[in-house]
């Protein structure tokens, strides 16, 4: 590794790794060897009520099985509590922030969030922290999916940034750590294309780093529905790594891998020929 930052691979905690995960891992693992930087795992672990006993360990197991060795220690966000509430902090200070008592129900015919709470300024315990995001245009290059802008005004309006139980919302905790200096590359799956602007403006507000992304194409059943955990995907089979990684490395544009290669050799293939410029944008059947 001779270049400055990494990529990363961030996880929940939530239950095993399924093929859908292992694409995103094998991405952003190709993608940082390639730009020969560090490549780091996170397990995304605040939200503590939805956390898996055991699955941290199972998910790292699953990525050795697989030859995806990460550089340096395994960060955990619920280890970094102090820098989302340093964030805050910040946020409040620039007057973005204001206490929202809207439910789901209330909400859940809005396509954009109606700025109902927007004068609630004063902290409640009782509510959510949503950040106002007034007329914020986000505009990047993708490295797989091109062009691409919005104005987030349109496109679902404030946010949650803390959530009525006291978490820090995702969208937050993200945007720290891959606004973290030591991430300049976040490869991950066309599903979070769309969180990518909320984070951004935060980076933005907060003053840090905005790394590269690249969002690459899903695994799919063949109703079209994205493997995950919510549509019970299978976990991996941890007994046969090579089979599992020659089914997802075609999606990444890397067609006929070696039939008789193991795990280590089939990701040496894979490294010499990776290239996002060719990494399809469509969806795959797995």
């Amino acid at each position: 590794m001779n270049g400055v930052g990494g990529g990363r691979f961030a996880p929940s905690p939530t239950g095993p790794l399924h093929l859908g995960s292992l694409l995103a891992a094998v991405a952003s693992f190709l993608d940082a060897r390639r730009e020969r930087v560090a490549w780091h795992v996170r397990l995304d672990d605040l939200d503590a009520p939805r956390n898996l006993a055991g699955a941290d360990r199972a998910i790292l197991q699953a990525l050795e099985r697989h030859g995806l060795h990460w550089d340096g220690p395994v960060v955990r966000q619920s280890e970094r509590l102090p820098r989302y509430h340093e964030a805050l902090t910040l946020l409040a200070r620039q007057e973005r922030l204001f206490y929202c008592r809207c439910s789901r129900r209330q909400l859940r015919d809005a396509a954009v969030y109606p700025g109902t709470c927007r004068h609630r300024v004063e902290p409640r315990a009782d509510s959510a922290v949503r950040l106002r995001v007034d007329d914020a245009r986000i505009a990047f290059t993708d490295l797989v999916q091109g062009q691409r802008q919005w104005s987030l005004a349109e496109a679902g309006g404030d946010f949650v940034v803390r959530r009525r139980d006291g978490l820090v919302a995702y969208q937050l905790a993200t945007a720290v750590d891959d606004g973290d200096g030591a991430i300049t590359r976040v490869i991950r799956g066309r599903d979070l294309l769309e969180t990518t602007p909320r984070q951004v403006l935060l980076m933005e507000l907060l003053g840090l780093p905005v790394p590269a992304y690249g969002h690459v194409p899903l695994l799919v059943d063949r109703s079209g529905r994205k493997l995950s955990k919510q549509n019970h995907a299978a976990p991996l089979d941890l007994d046969r790594p090579a089979d599992n990684l020659r089914r997802v490395l075609p999606a990444l544009g890397l067609d006929d891998p070696p039939a008789d290669a193991d795990s280590g050799e089939l990701l040496s293939w894979a490294a010499d020929r990776f290239d996002l410029a060719r990494v399809p944008r469509r969806d795959r059947v797995s």
